[in-house]
């Protein structure tokens, strides 16, 4: 079951949390910001340790990272690099459905029971929101049969309203 809440993603008691980074993960604005001071200097440390692929790579697109949360609520921090909406041609669904299913693989890795989500590629990535719900929702209810207990946190009332929708077209 997915439940969709309105709040602040770093004040949650789940066992991780998913933070929307770019690719350095070395923090930047929106839910990547606010994770990296809810969670602390050593978030930064941490997140530093990750083997780049490429100099300034730590995460591909797509992919998922993870590193404890430090001072958050939460055990974990999954970091994930949604894409930059570019108009819908350019694989930006597979990319984001790709996304979900990497948090939710490490997630599973890690026998986590419970995993929250952001409005992933939603801030300043500028992937259109009703779109953005849809590919998240189609994902997440299709890896969700032997998932953990999942929360979408949305910053905003309008944000939960895409989610509630496309929840209910899904069903």
């Amino acid at each position: 079951m997915i439940r969709v809440i309105q709040g602040d993603i770093t004040t949650l008691a789940v066992e991780a949390i998913v933070n929307a980074a770019n690719s350095s993960l070395l923090g930047g604005g929106g839910v990547d910001g606010a994770i990296h001071r809810g969670a602390g200097p050593r978030l930064l440390d941490a997140c530093r340790a990750i083997e780049q692929v490429r100099p300034g790579l730590r995460c591909p697109t797509g992919e998922a990272r993870i590193t404890p949360a430090f001072e958050l609520p939460a055990r974990f921090v999954i970091h994930t690099v949604g894409p930059v909406w570019k108009g819908g041609g350019a694989g930006e669904a597979a990319l984001l459905a790709a996304c979900y299913r990497n948090a939710l693989r490490l997630a599973r890795d890690h026998a986590l029971k419970s995993i929250a989500f952001p409005a992933i590629s939603c801030g300043v990535y500028g992937y259109p929101h009703a779109a953005a719900a849809r590919v998240a929702v189609a994902t997440l209810e299709a890896c969700a049969a032997n998932a953990c207990a999942i929360t979408i946190c949305c910053f905003s009332a309008g944000m939960v309203a895409h989610y509630h929708e496309a929840l209910e077209q899904q069903t």
